[in-house]
């Protein structure tokens, strides 16, 4: 493995400060440079972005943002087991890696950047899919992140992407294509972390589109998307009752059939449907 910058490798850094991967803090370390490198440079040119990490661990990751010429990272972790070896990152880019002790689903990390921001990260599997629905549905649109370039388990990322009539189309797919451009860039078998998780991993690396894809409010398309997917095996007509007592008069409106199910269902057709939705 060749190295990326002065620092020791990671084995010796895991060594020296003692971090065991705790599973309750759903960490799973990726030891080669070689590889967080690659996984920075899917994020595009850093050169001029500040960054946000969440859950750097001893730094893999945010050892290759540095060296890939991000302008400053954020890291934001809750073990504090993992700072002395960030701090000793932080010393070999002065002025260029900031720390965080912290969770990642109580602080607000993006107050700390300034534009344009990317966030990148080898999430945490306990609060992954949380963090990139709050990164997906801020209060307004375009956010402050440009792109965000997240390892997930590869059943997560292929939710990410999934295309209507697929069994892993739902929810996260609506939300992630509605407003970005998403795609699966990179897959990691278990081997390639410390310790080896029993599940395949992917990086999914998502662009923020300056406007949705099709007109909708944000709150309704939610609010749709919740109720036809919370009951997937039933036809809309029925999975979506407690919505209008007209639903079927609206799903005929959207251009949708009363007898289909939500899966069967395009983004395009689930935006008319929540414009219909908000119509008195």
């Amino acid at each position: 493995m060749s190295a990326i910058d002065t620092l020791p490798p990671l084995r010796e850094v895991i060594a020296q400060h003692q971090l065991t991967a705790k599973k309750q803090l759903g960490q799973n370390f990726l030891l080669d440079l070689n590889l967080t490198a690659k996984i920075a440079r899917q994020a595009g040119d850093l050169a001029g972005s500040d960054i946000l990490e969440i859950g750097p661990g001893p730094g893999g990751l945010t050892r290759g943002l540095l060296a890939e010429g991000a302008r400053r990272v954020l890291a934001v972790e809750k073990d504090p087991r993992c700072l002395p070896a960030l701090e000793e990152i932080a010393a070999a880019y002065p002025g260029r890696l900031n720390i965080i002790q912290g969770d990642a689903l109580e602080v607000d990390p993006l107050a700390h950047l300034t534009p344009p921001v990317r966030i990148a990260a080898n999430l945490p599997y306990n609060v992954g899919t949380e963090l990139l629905v709050r990164w997906l549905t801020p209060p307004a649109w375009p956010p402050i992140w440009s792109s965000l370039t997240l390892m997930f388990q590869r059943e997560v990322a292929e939710r990410i992407i999934a295309q209507p009539g697929s069994k892993a189309y739902g929810r996260l797919a609506i939300l992630a294509q509605w407003r970005t451009e998403a795609r699966i860039v990179l897959n990691l078998p278990p081997e390639a972390f410390t310790p080896p998780p029993k599940v395949s991993s992917a990086v999914v690396h998502l662009d923020a589109l300056p406007a949705p894809r099709f007109e909708a409010d944000a709150a309704n398309l939610s609010r749709v998307v919740a109720a036809a997917f919370n009951q997937r095996r039933k036809m809309l007509r029925a999975a979506l009752k407690g919505l209008a007592p007209d639903i079927e008069d609206r799903l005929l409106a959207a251009g949708i059939a009363p007898t289909e199910r939500a899966e069967q269902v395009s983004l395009e057709a689930f935006c008319a449907l929540a414009r219909e939705i908000a119509k008195p």
